[in-house]
């Protein structure tokens, strides 16, 4: 009797960037805390448009506004959930999480319940000299991501289109990940906030 092959890998692998909420003294706002239920919806009927589904697997930061909202409608869909931070925790909540007060930091650790948590410094080891730690994390979780193959990978962007405020944002991880995928699921802020 021969042995059925089971393929347990995902139909889908779903990576995520995007916008942090707008720091209360942001100058020029890109992601204003009330959108986030915009965002949020429209995250959520992206997960839908692609199939996602329990037994799929997300990957994304773990930062207040994008990341979390994804992570928050992959859990919702019973996915799986891999969280990729750039730096040691302490450091990473204070500079992409607590800033946005409200309740971002209980909801990064109830994300955390229900996720794999990677850390760079821990798995990567420290940066080489003139790496930057927002795009070697961009590059690790693309990595992650094309590991079941790219016609399996799914690219969702919560982005306003321009340059971020500094290296290894949302625009980067865009750039990276149209070459690796063709699925590129674009959330302009422009228009979603309109």
């Amino acid at each position: 009797m021969s042995e059925v092959q089971i393929d347990l890998s995902p139909k889908n692998v779903v990576l995520f960037s995007g916008h942090m909420i707008d720091a209360r003294d942001r100058k020029i706002p890109r992601f204003p805390p009330d959108k986030e239920r915009i965002a949020a919806a429209a995250i959520s009927q992206t997960l839908e448009n692609i199939g996602a589904t329990r037994g799929d697997l997300s990957i994304s930061g773990g930062a207040c506004g994008g990341d979390l909202l994804f992570a928050e409608a992959c859990i919702a869909r019973d996915m799986a959930i891999e969280v990729y931070i750039p730096c040691d925790e302490p450091t990473f909540l204070a500079n992409s999480v607590d800033f946005a007060g409200d309740n971002w930091r209980h909801r990064y650790f109830a994300v955390k319940t229900k996720a794999r948590v990677h850390v760079a410094p821990d798995e990567l080891g420290p940066l080489t000299k003139g790496e930057n730690a927002y795009e070697r994390n961009n590059r690790w979780m693309l990595a992650a991501a094309a590991r079941f193959g790219g016609e399996r990978l799914a690219f969702i962007s919560l982005w306003d289109g321009q340059g971020g405020d500094g290296p290894g944002g949302a625009q980067h991880l865009m750039e990276e990940a149209r070459r690796v995928t063709s699925r590129i699921y674009w959330l302009d802020t422009k228009k979603l906030w309109n």
